[in-house]
């Protein structure tokens, strides 16, 4: 199991070390390889790295409330915005075929036909 090339970035800026930055991928990628069934496969990557930022930020918590320290800066939000904005211009392409697809139907084909395809 190869850890993340964005690891040692997300652990300097939660405030832990990188071998606690390792044990804690080491758990998410096992917690999402047990609610996914499987090693492999964008649905195990996605859910490891969210799950690895979430321990990681709860831990840079944790260690600052003890020191009586200001909280490190949260990470997770910028790891979910980058999602949520990369699963935006694929529902614009979905949106613009669903336009296409039914301009074409309503416009080109026959009245009669425009049962049928639908």
């Amino acid at each position: 199991m190869k850890a993340p090339k964005i690891l040692p970035w997300i652990a300097k800026k939660a405030g832990i070390s990188e071998a606690l930055a390792l044990k804690l991928w080491r758990r998410a990628a096992g917690e999402a390889e047990q609610l996914t069934g499987k090693c492999d496969g964008s649905e195990y990557w996605g859910l490891a790295v969210e799950r690895f930022i979430d321990l990681a930020d709860e831990e840079a918590t944790q260690q600052h409330a003890a020191e009586q320290l200001l909280p490190a800066p949260r990470v997770d939000w910028m790891w979910k915005h980058q999602s949520r904005m990369s699963l935006l211009s694929l529902m614009a392409a979905q949106n613009a075929y669903r336009f296409w697809q039914h301009t074409w139907q309503n416009f080109y084909l026959p009245k009669g036909m425009q049962n049928r395809a639908a």
